[in-house]
């Protein structure tokens, strides 16, 4: 067993009904681009009806359908922002706790350590995030998952993972194991995954092997490391 092994992303999520929301985050395998990806899965009318969009370099979820909005508490919020040289990629309203936090001269761990998972029982949702900081040419993100230290709820089990950049190599996270009832929140480190050259191919391999039923949304950037120049890609399927 190698447990160095890295997987493509689509290898990680193929044949898996529900992973629920996932963040990627890594370095091209050339060693020149900084790269996130962010995902949304939905199951329900009211988690299915969202779109992202992009307003002043930030990425938010919104309504795709205004009038069928249920409760927007938990399915619309800004997903990333940037703040000087940091990037920050979650997967709810904690991006707005770590910018703020940032901006005040805290950091990321402390930032989180005032948020729990969500409030949706059974399922207790975890809040994944992610946070890049860039410095001479290169940069080291960290990864946050809270989530419920039982099936209660009685308390939140918070886990922080810092990385450097290496080449090609990125790490996973996503909210659910698989589907279930309650959704069974995600084990373990986050997940090895091969990061490549090719922004499109990694976002094809991403959405392809996202279940058909359940993928709602998906944005990908690439940061040139040497010149910050950003490209990026995004699809709604319901756009």
């Amino acid at each position: 067993m190698n447990i160095y092994d890295s997987k493509t992303i689509g290898e990680r999520i193929a044949g898996n009904p529900y992973v629920g929301r996932g963040i990627v985050t890594g370095l091209s395998e050339n060693g020149r681009n900084a790269v996130i990806a962010y995902f949304i899965m939905g199951r329900s009318a009211n988690s299915r009806n969202r779109v992202f969009t992009l307003k002043d370099g930030a990425l938010f979820t919104e309504p795709y359908d205004k009038t069928k909005v249920k409760d927007p508490s938990l399915i619309i919020y800004a997903a990333i922002r940037s703040y000087e040289n940091k990037l920050i990629v979650t997967n709810g309203d904690q991006t707005d706790t770590i910018y703020d936090f940032i901006k005040d001269g805290k950091d990321f761990k402390t930032a989180l350590e005032t948020r729990s998972f969500e409030p949706d029982e059974p399922n207790l949702t975890p809040r994944i995030s992610s946070m890049l900081t860039f410095e001479n040419g290169s940069f080291t993100y960290e990864m946050s998952i809270l989530k419920s230290i039982d099936q209660q709820g009685s308390d939140c089990a918070r886990y922080t993972f810092s990385y450097p950049a290496k080449k090609g190599l990125g790490h996973f996270l996503h909210t659910y194991v698989t589907d279930g009832e309650p959704l069974p929140t995600f084990q373990g480190e986050p997940e090895r995954v091969s990061i490549p050259d090719d922004i499109d191919g990694f976002t094809t391999d991403i959405w392809e092997h996202l279940d058909a039923n359940n993928k709602i949304s998906l944005y990908v950037r690439y940061t040139d490391l040497a010149t910050g120049k950003e490209k990026y890609r995004l699809i709604n399927r319901f756009a």
